[in-house]
């Protein structure tokens, strides 16, 4: 039999459930602010694993993923699953990436118990969530102006990270390297594996990345044992990616785009066009290789230097990704397509 997990104080027992207030600091007004966390746990013991969401204020598509979860009334097998939909609860208040005073959240781990705001909350969330956990999953969007393609990033040159990425199923994995300061590179050091789940754009609900997201949460959750395996329909094959790059502008004006995200882009190939206020043709943008468009901005206008389209490289599968992309697309909008 497991042994109570002791969060902010509170002992949450075996085979129960509990929703609690993780206390991080007070707004001017002495109001305290508290970061909210849901735990469900087994009867039997097994592995722990965290999902949060809202490290960055104005990342919404994780909040209602995790809403979701909560919602469906998860029944685990073994184990304990915590899920966090807000961690940078003060960003969210502002609709702001950045913390009150104007950090990034994923740039102050591990953080102090004595150090900045930021740095106090990122010391809080990591030891009392994130070192009880053996797995996690982060959840992130673009920036503002700026879509992201449904993807994992992670250490994927370590084994059982590779296998949860996998099992994630989504066509596009970044081997990517940890970040300075990041809750990912924390999280590492304390010995918990964690994926980073990226797609979707800033302060904007997207119901592709929302049901992908919570889908393939689900899929980790099988393949650890936490709860039953689903049936899938078509599997998704994923693609390792070990590079990736940005395609900037080399011109300011208005932007024609061509190459929407997911698209399968070969080298040379026109991306968009940048022209000028009376129509006169500036700039094309071009791809440097062939490869995916896994991030682009949003708004058509662009400053010289701005990064437009982020393209990952796969080699010769380039066209094999793009399918499974198709294929995933036609799993789960045809629910629906809206886009708040």
């Amino acid at each position: 039999m497991s042994e109570a997990l002791t969060i902010a104080g509170v002992d949450i027992q075996p085979g129960t459930q509990h929703q609690l207030e993780l206390p991080v600091a007070s707004l001017y007004t002495d109001t305290q602010v508290s970061i909210p966390v849901h735990v469900i746990r087994a009867k039997k013991d097994g592995p722990k694993v965290f999902v949060s969401a809202a490290v960055h204020g104005d990342e919404l598509n994780g909040i209602e993923i995790i809403r979701r979860l909560i919602q469906s009334k998860l029944k685990l097998l073994k184990g304990t699953l915590i899920l966090v939909p807000m961690v940078n609860v003060y960003g969210v208040l502002n609709q702001s990436r950045y913390m009150p005073d104007r950090r990034d959240l994923n740039r102050c781990f591990p953080g102090s118990p004595k150090g900045s705001l930021a740095g106090r909350v990122a010391y809080t969330f990591l030891n009392s969530i994130v070192q009880h956990c053996d797995y996690g999953i982060d959840l992130h969007t673009g920036a503002i102006h700026r879509s992201n393609l449904p993807q994992i990033r992670a250490n994927l040159d370590d084994e059982q990270t590779l296998a949860l990425a996998q099992a994630f199923g989504v066509p596009v994995l970044l081997n990517a390297n940890v970040r300075d300061g990041s809750l990912r590179e924390a999280a590492v050091n304390k010995g918990t594996r964690v994926l980073l789940y990226e797609a979707g754009q800033a302060l904007r609900f997207d119901e592709l990345s929302i049901q992908t997201g919570e889908r393939g949460i689900r899929n980790v959750l099988s393949s650890l044992g936490l709860i039953r395996k689903r049936q899938q329909r078509k599997k998704i094959a994923p693609f390792i990616a070990n590079r990736s790059d940005w395609t900037r502008a080399s011109a300011s004006g208005f932007v024609c785009e061509f190459a929407k995200l997911g698209a399968y882009v070969e080298k040379g190939q026109v991306l968009a066009e940048i022209n000028s206020p009376l129509g006169e043709l500036i700039q094309s943008v071009v791809s440097n290789r062939t490869g995916i468009v896994i991030g682009k901005q949003n708004i058509p206008l662009v400053l010289e230097g701005d990064a437009m389209f982020h393209v990952a490289y796969f080699g010769s599968a380039a066209d094999e990704v793009a399918e499974h992309i198709e294929i995933m697309n036609d799993q789960i909008m045809p629910l629906t397509t809206q886009t708040i």
